[in-house]
């Protein structure tokens, strides 16, 4: 598996718009090979910014790097140049190969 991160430090004056810009997005992430699951975080609170991370799984590195060069990559940052900018600086990307997994046992369902 792979992990792949933007953070982005947003203004307290622009948490709102930054939400609602995310959160009314249209996705498509959910049709894309090798995609798994994806998070948008919301971390510490400073007196300048709130951190703010995307969170997005996929099955292995040339997935994401697949995607990366995908035609629905790029419709899905198409206006990212366009749209009025809500955070300091750019966003800071960060990858990690996932080197141990361990996730909740299910209950045993025959009690």
């Amino acid at each position: 598996m792979y992990i792949a991160m933007n953070r982005f430090r947003i203004p307290p004056e622009n948490e709102d718009a930054f939400r609602e810009r995310w959160l009314g997005r249209e996705v498509h992430l959910h049709t894309v090979p090798g995609f798994i699951s994806f998070q948008l975080l919301a971390g510490p609170r400073h007196d300048d910014h709130i951190l703010y991370a995307s969170h997005t799984v996929w099955q292995s590195r040339v997935a994401f790097e697949n995607w990366t060069r995908s035609d629905e990559f790029r419709a899905a940052h198409a206006s990212a140049g366009t749209k009025k900018p809500l955070m300091i600086g750019p966003p800071v990307f960060e990858g990690f190969d996932v080197v141990q997994n361990i996730i909740a046992r299910m209950p045993d369902s025959e009690g």
